[in-house]
């Protein structure tokens, strides 16, 4: 099975995205953290009537934590607003150039009307591929260039 051809033709439904959790826009950062951690994700979406309209990530709680910012605040205040998205019916090769493009670690995935249906994520990318294409992976070697400490034999 070719690797390009298969990127290229098998939607991002393929490679394993996550369900996507969704806060309101007025929820708090408080509320935001507490529903990350309950669900176990890296980031939610905020979504205004059923659709997309910012992201909140890890990163950004990072930074609001470390700027001693306030928890209370609507996180429609501090997320990252109209996030980069991918239709459901884009390809692996297309969420892969997206995200490699744009440096995203995440990237939700949306219907027509803009609710999103999933978050692809950079590891559900790695794991598709290993799942996918073993001997592709499994047959790199573990160090490209090993350097030797000592002369092998007398």
């Amino acid at each position: 099975m070719d690797i390009e051809l298969n990127l290229t033709t098998e939607s991002v439904a393929r490679a394993l995205p996550a369900q996507p959790v969704c806060v309101a826009p007025a929820a708090t950062v408080r509320e935001a953290l507490e529903l990350m951690k309950e669900r176990r994700v890296s980031s939610v979406l905020v979504c205004r009537d059923q659709a997309l309209a910012g992201i909140f990530t890890e990163r950004d709680a990072l930074r609001i934590i470390a700027a001693h910012g306030d928890l209370n605040q609507p996180i429609e205040q501090v997320m990252t607003g109209a996030p980069v998205s991918i239709p459901a019916d884009a390809t692996v090769a297309a969420a892969i150039q997206r995200m490699a493009s744009g440096g995203y670690r995440r990237l939700p995935i949306v219907d027509a009307q803009n609710k999103p249906t999933g978050v692809l994520q950079a590891s559900a990318i790695v794991h598709y591929l290993v799942q996918h294409f073993p001997r592709t992976v499994y047959n790199q070697p573990p160090v490209p260039y090993p350097v030797t400490q000592q002369r092998e034999g007398s």
